[in-house]
């Protein structure tokens, strides 16, 4: 780590303590040719997957365009805030986790349907509607009766 003061590159670390729940480190740094003293702070940098669209696009993946889907399915819906935030972790450690530098956008909208499964059934198929493009109520039929088969 180079000193900001005087751009030296022999620092050294004097204190190291977890911040932010354990999710940072902070460092006090003191920099051995000048003296001067200052903080760093070190957190995990993790990479999410970019996502390959239906027609071969690829773009970055977008945690906001994700939490509004889940937002939106579950509008109205008996689910806390916290819930939700803890959804969204849980998908993207599930997408993080597979190692890959890639993922089809099927892939997301499978994660975040078998996650509206276990939260509520109605939020799930009203974004199983949407993402699977339902085109008549037997389909919104067919779709609950497998719901409340695998629940029964």
């Amino acid at each position: 780590m180079h000193c900001p003061f005087c751009a030296a590159d022999d620092t050294k670390v004097i204190d190291s303590r977890l911040v932010a729940e354990g999710d940072s480190v902070r460092r006090r740094r003191e920099c051995q040719t000048c003296g001067e003293r200052f903080t760093t702070f070190e957190t995990a940098e993790l990479v999410m997957p970019r996502i390959v669209k239906r027609d071969g696009k690829r773009e970055p993946f977008n945690e906001e365009k994700l939490k509004k889907g889940l937002e939106k399915a579950l509008e109205k819906r008996p689910v806390s805030v916290e819930e939700q935030e803890a959804a969204l972790n849980r998908i993207m450690h599930r997408l993080r986790s597979t190692g890959e530098r890639e993922l089809p956008s099927g892939r997301v909208g499978e994660e975040v349907m078998n996650e509206l499964r276990q939260i509520d059934g109605v939020a799930y198929v009203r974004f199983a509607s949407v993402y699977r493009d339902f085109q008549d109520v037997s389909e919104f039929q067919a779709e609950i009766q497998k719901l409340t088969t695998e629940d029964g």
